[in-house]
């Protein structure tokens, strides 16, 4: 029987927004659960401060899943910030916001069986981003667990141009891997969308967010794609 799938959702983004891929999930066999995140849930992570917000919700929902399905495993997708949270999850340092007292460890890569990050930004050069980021990169660089299979997907639909149309995703690739000049999926250049030892993959006309205009990550066609990798 196929293991039980946790979404979590990217940055500023709600639960709702992931319902048309967790009911394809559910329809392929996978009893699947979003974090249920709200917009406002966010709003405490804003400025680079700590996710432990989304990490507690997270964590509830995996051991919410776990519970209800007798499984001892599960996949996890993380689609854009939430690739990044789920590294943290998975890992056993401890986690807190600078001055923080009481970190906490997660700890939870035995549970995982498989991680999918959607669009993730892996890297950032961006400075309220880099504090959780560089911790992310230093605590678990590439795919740092040998118990978890890593895939990482990337996508190719705009390339980032000074010009009128790609100007946005040019800026966003700068912001993130220094370099504007490059492919991604509008948020994300493929370079930061993929990690060392993942297996990395790139999809062609995806583009980064499910409220994005055209298909995005979980739109039925690319899902083909991804979805074997789930356990």
């Amino acid at each position: 029987m196929p293991l039980p799938t946790v979404i979590v959702p990217g940055y500023l983004e709600s639960a709702i927004a992931y319902l048309p891929l967790e009911k394809s999930l559910q329809q392929l066999g996978f009893p699947t659960a979003t974090v249920p995140l709200r917009r406002r849930d966010w709003f405490p992570t804003v400025g680079g401060k700590s996710v432990a917000p989304i990490l507690r919700l997270l964590d509830q929902t995996v051991k919410k899943i776990l519970q209800e399905s007798q499984a001892t495993q599960i996949n996890l997708i993380g689609h854009s910030a939430g690739g990044w949270i789920s590294r943290i999850y998975l890992g056993e340092k401890p986690y807190s916001a600078r001055g923080e007292l009481n970190p906490s460890v997660w700890n939870a890569h035995p549970q995982v069986a498989t991680l999918i990050t959607l669009g993730t930004p892996h890297i950032s050069q961006e400075r309220w981003t880099r504090w959780n980021l560089d911790f992310v990169t230093n605590n678990y660089p590439g795919a740092f667990y040998q118990n978890v299979h890593y895939v990482c997907i990337a996508g190719k639909t705009i390339f980032g141009q000074r010009r009128p149309g790609s100007w946005f995703a040019y800026s966003s690739y700068q912001l993130t891997c220094g370099q504007g000049n490059t492919w991604g999926d509008g948020i994300t250049p493929i370079t930061a969308a993929h990690l060392e030892g993942a297996e990395n993959l790139v999809i062609e006309g995806v583009r980064h967010s499910p409220r994005s205009p055209g298909i995005w990550y979980g739109s039925p066609e690319p899902l083909k794609v991804w979805v074997k990798y789930l356990i």
